[in-house]
């Protein structure tokens, strides 16, 4: 019993190790078709999502299965840990999407003229979520508690962005549909960078068994 748990359960993290990489790859091909106009990148989006959506199912299952089984307070942990992830994940699989919906629809008009740190922007959120997707993989509590405060930075450049999109709009309302959905764009880049803090405050959780959801980031 015990040896098919422990299989059941390495199953469980197997998956999740597939759903993180996927997630992944969904985030960098979605910013890349936004910072490049990448048609075709945005195109191929879509498709990875149907495939988040069946591994955050699958992993439910699963994990359902496994805590029918009464688990010991450690792998109950693992359990209940996945869940949330892959909850996570899926929901960073939709923003990717609606990242690549939008640049589908930038790629098809001319750009606009505005000094945006998109690209910075981008690549702080993929950094983050590959610094929580690393932590949880080599269970590294301190790697986690690491990401969190991350997340002010992308914050804060979120905000400087989103500014100067509404102030191009104002002064050009010509350009409002484009500039709409840059600001929907950026609003997905932040949201995948609080999935991603998310994701390592649940490392912290699997590693020391302290909630840290609603402690002081500081």
């Amino acid at each position: 019993m015990d040896r098919h748990f422990d299989h059941e359960l390495a199953e469980l993290k197997q998956k999740l190790l597939t759903m993180a990489s996927h997630a992944e790859k969904s985030v960098s091909d979605a910013v890349n078709a936004l910072v490049n106009r990448d048609l075709d990148l945005a195109l191929a989006v879509n498709a990875n999502d149907e495939v988040l959506d069946r591994f955050e199912l699958d992993v439910d299952e699963m994990a359902i299965n496994l805590l029918a089984k009464a688990p010991l307070a450690s792998e109950l942990r693992m359990v209940t840990m996945a869940m949330k992830l892959s909850q996570n994940l899926e929901r960073v699989g939709d923003e990717a999407t609606k990242i690549a919906k939008r640049a589908r629809d930038l790629s098809k008009e001319p750009p606009l003229k505005l000094n945006l740190e998109l690209a910075k922007l981008s690549l702080l959120v993929l950094g983050l979520l590959k610094s929580a997707l690393d932590s949880f993989v080599q269970k590294d509590s301190a790697a986690a508690r690491a990401v969190i405060p991350r997340d002010k930075e992308i914050n804060a450049l979120h905000k400087q962005i989103q500014g100067q999109i509404i102030d191009h709009m104002k002064l050009s309302p010509d350009n409002i549909q484009r500039s709409l959905h840059l600001l929907v764009a950026v609003k997905s880049l932040e949201r995948i960078g609080d999935h991603a803090t998310n994701i390592a405050e649940e490392v912290v959780y699997l590693c020391e068994a302290q909630d840290i959801r609603h402690a002081d980031k500081g």
